[in-house]
């Protein structure tokens, strides 16, 4: 007999974890500016000071007890709000647990908190996305429909999830009958009218999408790659003079300037940021190499350098320019978002052209 498995992956999670990851950055963002705004107050008397890191762990501990508590989509969704805040809270002060002097303005604390971020987000990427899901995980969350039907909460839309859930379950098993008979009889409610942040999410989403399947958006990324990588040759061309060849030492360069970089003394983290952009400009490279040859090759080898870019030359960024690289990091999310769509539009694509000439 096959032994039961032991972890089931939730279906639901990715959409719960992308509000826990807003509410910790919103709570970072915000408390930063709350303590800016009012000049970095103690909370306490002259003796104590209670660290707000303590209100992340109560905010987690709540979320927590909820889980275990209470059954039901509202509760998971309210304690992924809830941990998200609280971890949020909780891990804004963590320069002052890596730093002997307890320094909250620990430079490289804001580069701490990005890698964090970035490997919850990889960690749950390969949780969702790291194996196919088995006809056993899909039962399993076609039985949580019916916790919805039974706190009579299951709308037209989750009934329909549970439907396809079924359909991609074991046909053979019992259960799958039965839980489809009693899904099939349940009457669902009218559609939830969706949350802000949902409906936030799909304006957005639905907006993007009439521009990313313009011709000028589409241009417009190409130009935008060809302009990131010249500027990278350039500045790849310019270190290489300086230093290997001992050309240029007496120029000045306002852009160099303006970036914040001595090239008389490149540190670690300079030349870290300087090799990933490098590598992140090989992509682009093919890409554009790509881009005669098949459109959907050239948009992906874009979509690396971007992943390249955020996953690993941003790091350094936030450790030099900390909050300051929130305005270039949202810009290539957004870029990653409308890239995305591209090459879907393409994969579509190429299944059109593919089944035509059959």
């Amino acid at each position: 007999m096959k032994s039961p498995p032991k972890f089931v992956r939730n279906l639901d999670a990715f959409y719960y974890a992308e509000v826990f990851l807003v509410c910790a950055v919103s709570a970072v963002l915000g408390i930063r500016l709350f303590l800016h705004m009012t000049g970095y107050p103690q909370v306490g008397n002259g003796t104590l000071h209670i660290a707000h890191m303590l209100w992340g762990g109560l905010l987690m501990l709540a979320a927590l007890i909820m889980l275990f508590s209470f059954i039901g989509k509202r509760i998971e969704l309210w304690a992924a709000i809830l941990g998200g805040a609280g971890f949020g809270t909780f891990i804004d002060e963590v320069g002052k647990f890596v730093t002997k002097d307890n320094d909250y303005f620990f430079e490289p604390s804001v580069a701490i908190m990005y890698v964090v971020i970035v490997l919850i987000v990889l960690a749950l990427h390969m949780i969702r996305f790291g194996w196919t899901f088995t006809g056993r995980e899909y039962l399993v969350n076609a039985l949580k429909g019916l916790e919805e039907a039974a706190l009579s909460d299951l709308d037209e839309d989750e009934k329909k999830t549970v439907l396809l859930y079924l359909d991609r379950s074991d046909p053979g098993d019992p259960l799958t009958h039965a839980v489809r008979g009693l899904i099939t009889n349940a009457e669902p409610l009218p559609n939830h009218s969706p949350g802000l942040y949902r409906r936030l999410k799909e304006r957005f989403g639905g907006f993007y999408e009439r521009i990313a399947g313009t011709a000028v958006f589409r241009r417009a990324m190409v130009v935008l790659f060809l302009s990131q990588l010249a500027a990278t040759f350039g500045y790849v061309l310019f270190l290489t003079l300086h230093y290997g060849f001992g050309l240029g030492s007496n120029l000045s360069f306002a852009a160099l300037e303006r970036a914040n970089l001595d090239v008389d003394d490149l540190s670690f983290v300079d030349v870290a940021r300087l090799l990933s952009s490098a590598l992140s400009g090989v992509f682009v490279f093919l890409g554009v190499y790509y881009m005669r040859r098949s459109r959907l090759k050239a948009y992906m080898m874009f979509e690396r350098a971007l992943l390249v870019s955020i996953l690993l030359t941003y790091v350094f960024v936030f450790y030099k320019e900390q909050f300051a690289a929130l305005t270039g990091l949202f810009f290539n999310l957004v870029i990653l978002v409308g890239l995305r769509m591209l090459i879907r539009r393409e994969q579509v694509e190429e299944i059109r052209t593919a089944w035509f000439r059959k």
